[in-house]
């Protein structure tokens, strides 16, 4: 899926160990396969943190929740959609 997500250019928000350990499998093979990705939150695992570490990927939130289902994915987001809209209407006025 996060290869298919880069192929079509898009967003992918990480979120939780299991799937930061299927991007950094990826990041293995191609370490810029990664450039269209987002780590949502950081769990208090200590494998998670490394793994973010070595990746190079920063949490967007600090929610410090083991098994969080999806919450900080869907928390970030909102986030990332408002930060897109924001830069997208910056740039719109810039060329206005």
């Amino acid at each position: 899926a996060i290869l298919a997500a880069r192929m079509q250019k898009i967003p992918v928000l990480l979120d939780g160990l299991a799937a930061t350990a299927a991007a950094a499998v990826l990041h293995g093979v191609n370490p810029t396969a990664l450039e269209h990705c987002l780590l949502a939150s950081l769990s208090p695992e200590p494998a998670h943190a490394r793994a973010a570490q070595r990746l190079g990927l920063r949490p967007l939130l600090d929610l410090d929740i083991s098994h969080g289902e999806g919450a900080g994915a869907a928390l970030a987001a909102g986030l990332v959609k408002a930060a897109a809209l924001t830069s997208s209407g910056m740039a719109a006025a810039v060329r206005g």
